[in-house]
């Protein structure tokens, strides 16, 4: 049986920040990935892309979500995409994965979910500022990606990183091998 891997796209997401990550999950047979919107319509990215989803936050079976990714964008800051707090919230109640990178980062932060588990975002000031019920500093780690239990976390500069913490959280790759990916894309080295 294939994970389900949910990746939630809105107008402005911030394309480059998955894009490390949806590829390999895609070629591999263990794994589905799923993009989602609110309402099932094209979403125009950051960069200009336009993508339609697979389904709607509607469509989305709850229970089947294994791991629900979310990519940053303003909409997070103009505290836009509250259509997903049920799901956010059921995730993290299962303790079933959540990646989220960049602002959406804020969304977590906003609902509690960052307040007793390592983490990081662009910034400890910048998260308090767009999430002033936030009341996890005292975990905050000022790095590029952290994963704690079942929940992961990455400054936007981060998506190399986010993949594969990822990677890493999905047994998608063993430790080594996603050592060298990451050294691959990170640093242009291959070590065969």
């Amino acid at each position: 049986m294939k994970a389900n891997i949910y990746v939630f796209l809105f107008d402005g997401f911030s394309d480059w920040e998955i894009a490390y990550l949806t590829p390999e999950i895609k070629k591999n047979e263990k794994f589905k990935l799923i993009y989602f919107s609110k309402n099932g319509n094209p979403v125009l990215s950051m960069g200009g892309l336009r993508v339609t989803p697979d389904i709607s936050l509607e469509d989305v079976v709850i229970d089947e979500v294994d791991m629900l990714v979310l990519p940053g964008g303003a909409a997070w800051e103009n505290d836009e995409n509250n259509e997903i707090e049920h799901l956010v919230k059921h995730q993290f109640a299962s303790r079933k994965g959540i990646a989220a990178i960049c602002a959406a980062t804020t969304y977590l932060g906003k609902h509690g979910v960052l307040d007793n588990l390592k983490h990081t975002s662009n910034d400890l000031n910048y998260l308090k500022e767009i999430a002033p019920q936030y009341l996890g500093e005292k975990n905050y780690i000022n790095t590029l990606a952290v994963t704690d239990e079942h929940v992961i976390t990455a400054n936007g500069i981060a998506p190399i990183e986010f993949a594969k913490e990822i990677f890493i959280k999905l047994k998608l790759y063993d430790l080594d091998t996603a050592e060298k990916w990451f050294q691959l894309f990170k640093n242009g080295v291959w070590t065969g």
